[in-house]
């Protein structure tokens, strides 16, 4: 166990850890923060998805070490009930979620995408979103909410 430091969703936490952990298993049971879900842990799924320093990573296979003094935002991070971020309130508008569980993940891809690229085309949301997997076939519906989310965010 070690003494690790992170800031995550805007506030600092030290923990105490083995270094080796991943950092879902961090994020969903040392802090409670249960939006990021565990999918296939093989980085594969896109469920996992956080943002790291302003980079989508997976936190199923990403030590916690190696977010030492990183800043790491989860999809709790992004918006709140009272206050969603566009790009949710976007997926609540195009109804892009049914059993909702890779949602956070394909939040979490959309951001970084918003936030890189301004008014990407459907090519680029589809190769961007390409690594996260949606069984419930909701794939035209987040193409679109990401779409109206673009709109609000890069207008």
């Amino acid at each position: 166990m070690e003494k690790i430091s992170l800031t995550v969703n805007g506030q600092l936490r030290e923990l105490e850890v083995t270094p080796e952990t991943p950092l879902l298993y961090v994020l969903r049971n040392d802090l409670g923060l249960t939006g990021t879900k565990y999918g296939c842990g093989l980085e594969q799924c896109g469920a996992c998805a956080v943002i790291k320093n302003g980079e989508k990573i997976y936190s199923c296979n990403t030590p916690v070490d190696a977010c030492r003094d990183s800043e790491v935002t989860t999809i709790e991070g992004i918006g709140t009930l009272e206050k969603p971020h566009p790009i949710q309130a976007a997926f609540i508008e195009e109804r892009a979620a049914q059993c909702g569980y890779c949602i956070p993940g394909m939040i979490i891809a959309s951001k970084v995408l918003l936030d890189k690229h301004q008014h990407p085309d459907d090519k680029t949301i589809r190769q961007e979103l390409s690594d996260h997997l949606c069984r419930c076939g909701t794939h035209p519906r987040i193409l679109r909410a990401v779409k109206r989310a673009d709109q609000e965010v890069n207008s």
